[in-house]
């Protein structure tokens, strides 16, 4: 199996191409979803209440960051993280309470379910490579 060798010094074992393409399955499901849902909103984003036009802001951007990591899967993981760590906290903490306590209404059910879809970003995170480059290897210097 070839494997991609552009890595970081840090990250000891290169990424088989099959995994970086499945990395790259989970950045075109994030960037094509956002964009689709999102991109629309373009024309009237001044007019979203505050935090609604935050939240479109962040989205869209995540969606071209996504769509980027089709060209650098790699380089942009930090952009899958995000997107677990972000979707996981607000399952379990937002969700998961309100379900447990049976007050789980229709818009925070259809959030869930599109938060649910984290699955498939978890999935094609190469964790490994997650725990070699960024908790186990060295960090920069700081100065």
């Amino acid at each position: 199996m070839s494997t991609i060798a552009h890595l970081p010094a840090t990250a000891s074992r290169p990424l088989s191409v099959r995994r970086v393409n499945a990395m790259r399955a989970g950045y075109l499901l994030m960037g094509l979803g956002l964009a689709v849902r999102k991109w629309p909103l373009l024309p009237d984003a001044h007019a979203l209440p505050l935090f609604e036009g935050v939240t479109w802001a962040l989205l869209t951007a995540m969606s071209l960051l996504a769509l980027l990591g089709l060209r650098h899967p790699v380089a942009l993981l930090p952009v899958l993280l995000f997107e677990t760590t972000w979707k996981v906290l607000w399952l379990t903490t937002v969700a998961l309470p309100r379900f447990l306590d049976g007050g789980l209404d229709a818009a925070t059910s259809e959030v869930a379910v599109n938060c649910s879809l984290v699955v498939v970003i978890i999935a094609v995170t190469p964790w490994d490579h997650v725990w070699r480059r960024y908790v186990r290897a060295a960090g920069d210097p700081w100065r």
